[in-house]
């Protein structure tokens, strides 16, 4: 019924095996934003790639609730299922899933109406290409209910060992994403409003597949709508769990806010040149959040079969393995820096601006991954308890 367990073997094998296609996914899905940017850039204009852009740090903090939330809900599911109980691994996704889907409903509406006043007052964002961004921001903001449903149904796969499925997910919503952008935005000459749906359409897509897959491969996953009742305990023990890593992410997209204000500040081409930097830093951060969901689940599985040792192993050999990868991807971005930025079809000034944003981000990216992917632990796996049969260890 479920995947292969992450409590018997090599560790840093187990871990390796887990991680590639959730780094994958993560590839393909960082490469459609790319594409999204390139496609806008050329056909649509630098106004346009500034609003796309200049939404980034909003869309992530609501992003980082899902995400932060998500994992914490895998986590306990992963500890029951290392323990072998397989009606707690079934009732607290099912409490997950209802939880973040609220959540999802409450996120679509909360930026529909608050996008307006942040990007006016919050995010400082310049006049001439203002109504690009609000078009682009609220379209954008009707598919984070499907974001935060397809989250929790990633994070409850990958916490029983299944992480193969999200690539062949995310591998079939990239290639939807950049089609309908080609379609949409230099076919159709939708602008901003026809980047934005094909976003949407390509997370529907993507939610609706992940909730297929996981209820007909795993039967202990096939939920009645009376399955899904709200359970304070279940929620609660969700939220402590995910608050360390929604917590970074949040003040992390609050960092992200300052400083996209600060930058629109200096006009459209530094908008635009700052758009491309952040779209190749986040290829930088890849190897640290891909394998930060690996070691939740590996830590997950392991503490809750009671074999804390293996939990120490693994870390010290994640930390290795990320840190060699996040110099070599280092190596890369400094090396074909300029090539890179050709493709987004920026203005000579925004080009040179971006070029000195590359060059810097990739030099201090080694260190910044150290830190990142150790403190993006939640401190709860390295308790010396394990789960009871009536409730996960936080």
């Amino acid at each position: 019924m479920y995947h292969k367990a992450m409590t018997e073997g090599a560790p840093w094998k187990l871990i390796l095996r887990f991680v590639l296609p959730v780094l994958a996914g993560a590839l393909l899905q960082q490469l459609y934003n790319t594409v999204d940017a390139i496609v806008v850039g050329n056909f649509s204009g630098e106004a346009a790639l500034s609003a796309v852009g200049t939404t980034g740090s909003l869309t992530f903090m609501f992003l980082a609730v899902a995400m932060g939330l998500s994992a914490g809900n895998g986590v306990i599911v992963a500890q029951f299922y290392g323990a072998g109980d397989q009606k707690q691994v079934r009732n607290n996704a099912a409490a997950g899933i209802l939880f973040l889907m609220l959540l999802g409903v409450g996120a679509s509406l909360l930026g529909i109406l608050v996008a307006r006043p942040a990007f006016v007052y919050l995010v400082n964002v310049q006049e001439s290409y203002l109504e690009l961004t609000l078009i682009y921001f609220r379209i954008y903001a009707i598919g984070l209910v499907f974001q935060f449903g397809y989250n929790i149904f990633a994070s409850v796969l990958r916490a029983v060992g299944d992480s193969a499925a999200t690539l062949y997910f995310l591998l079939i919503t990239s290639v939807l994403n950049i089609v309908l952008d080609l379609i949409f935005v230099a076919w159709f000459h939708w602008g901003v409003a026809g980047a934005a749906a094909a976003t949407v359409i390509s997370q529907v897509v993507s939610f609706l597949a992940a909730y297929l897959y996981m209820t007909r491969k795993y039967p202990v996953f096939r939920f009645t709508f009376r399955d899904y009742r709200w359970d304070g305990k279940m929620i609660a023990t969700t939220v402590r769990v995910g608050f360390p890593i929604t917590l970074q992410m949040v003040v992390a997209s609050m960092g992200m806010t300052l400083i996209q204000r600060a930058v629109n500040g200096f006009g459209q081409a530094m908008t635009a040149s700052f758009t491309v930097g952040q779209r190749i830093e986040m290829y930088l951060n890849l190897p640290c959040s891909s394998f930060q969901t690996a070691l939740a689940t590996y830590t997950g599985q392991n503490i809750g079969a009671r074999k804390l040792e293996r939990v120490r192993i693994g870390v010290r050999q994640t930390m290795l393995i990320t840190l060699l990868m996040a110099a070599m991807i280092s190596g890369v971005v400094w090396v074909l820096a300029d090539q890179i930025i050709i493709l987004f079809g920026l203005s000579d000034q925004a080009a040179e601006y971006c070029l000195q944003h590359l060059r810097a981000v990739a030099i201090v990216n080694l260190p910044a991954q150290s830190q990142a992917i150790w403190t993006g632990l939640p401190p709860n796996l390295f308790k010396e308890e394990c789960p009871s049969n009536d409730t996960a260890q936080t």
